[in-house]
């Protein structure tokens, strides 16, 4: 191959995030964690559980982190205009795509597309991706209410982990394919967990053997969760992790084919250059 000849194909690189960046992620993180987790992290005795329906109000608060950590990673990865619309476009992509299974057993297609844009773009841009696209979906259906920051969160941690997946200048074709399927089935389900732990602190205590109680135990409670969500939400789950499998492997090559040379052409990293100093 001479100097002058290109390449078959120039690997996509994950965009690669500043300090600023990787300290709101792992703050908004923190906080998110806090806001699913304080039912069993709050004692009994906490203010927190006596005023349990004002945490929702509390907890909207994260919307604003949210929008920072957008921010930051804007801003700091030095994304171009183009990479910056291939944001909006698959975001609107997978807002258009949530409202074809909203309401039909947790038929949601939207996590299929997550799932491999994490896995191109990386994990910073990964969550990025999934709140945004969370936010305009809810725009898009009316969602728009106290869970929306829960569902901005726990969307991002799903497109995020799928960037975290090992492999991604190495793996490709039917192995790559394969690894995803099996992110996106179990991580539909730890999604509908996590989002089972925003609304179950609130629901009617007349459910007693499912509905969460500040004076009960930790284990308790967690056996009361397990409960809550095995008949609440397993359907949902089950549904959501098999269309996101489905899919994968059906669309899975073309569609990661064409989000690589789509991140290439909306050049997320400028090419690397050689050459004298300026002296």
């Amino acid at each position: 191959m001479t100097a002058a000849s290109a390449p078959p194909e120039r690997r996509t690189r994950a965009i690669r995030l500043g300090p600023r960046s990787w300290l709101a992620l792992v703050l908004v993180s923190a906080v998110g964690v806090a806001g699913f987790g304080w039912p069993f992290l709050a004692p009994p005795e906490s203010a927190l559980n006596a005023h349990a329906q004002d945490a929702p109000w509390l907890f909207a608060g994260l919307l604003v982190l949210l929008v920072a950590v957008v921010a930051a990673t804007i801003s700091e990865s030095g994304l171009g205009p183009k990479a910056v619309a291939m944001l909006g476009v698959l975001a609107a992509t997978g807002a258009a795509l949530r409202p074809l299974g909203a309401g039909t057993a947790g038929l949601e297609p939207m996590f299929f597309l997550m799932v491999l844009s994490g896995r191109v773009l990386g994990p910073g841009f990964g969550f990025t991706l999934g709140s945004v696209t969370m936010f305009a979906s809810a725009l898009l259906t009316g969602g728009v209410g106290p869970w929306l920051p829960f569902q901005m969160l726990a969307m991002g941690w799903f497109t995020m982990g799928a960037g975290l997946l090992p492999g991604p200048d190495r793996l490709r074709g039917r192995a790559e394919v394969v690894l995803l399927a099996v992110y996106g089935f179990l991580a539909a389900f730890a999604y509908g967990t996590v989002m089972n732990m925003a609304g179950w602190p609130f629901m009617s205590a007349l459910a007693s053997h499912i509905a969460f109680s500040p004076d009960a135990s930790l284990a308790t409670n967690l056996a009361r969760f397990l409960a809550y969500c095995l008949a609440t939400s397993l359907g949902w789950d089950l549904g959501r992790a098999a269309v996101t499998v489905v899919l994968t492997l059906t669309l899975g090559a073309p569609v990661l084919k064409a989000l690589r040379r789509a991140t290439r052409r909306a050049a997320f990293e400028a090419p690397v250059t050689f050459g004298d100093a300026p002296r």
